[in-house]
């Protein structure tokens, strides 16, 4: 949980500079589909990610 969690704040100011509008867990799920076909297992986390930062938000 750790690693998955350093993972989406290490993506987080780079995700600011793509697309202010859409927020966080919206970026990280289209990276996931993006990436859905070559690499399942990360397309996995980014999910991951995108529902734990939703938790925490809300």
């Amino acid at each position: 949980m750790y690693q998955l969690l350093s993972q989406v704040f290490r993506f987080l100011p780079s995700l600011r500079r793509v697309a202010p509008v859409h927020g966080v867990a919206h970026n990280l799920l289209e990276r996931a589909e993006s990436i859905a076909g070559r690499n399942p297992r990360r397309a996995q986390e980014l999910r991951r990610a995108a529902r734990a930062y939703l938790k925490v938000v809300r």
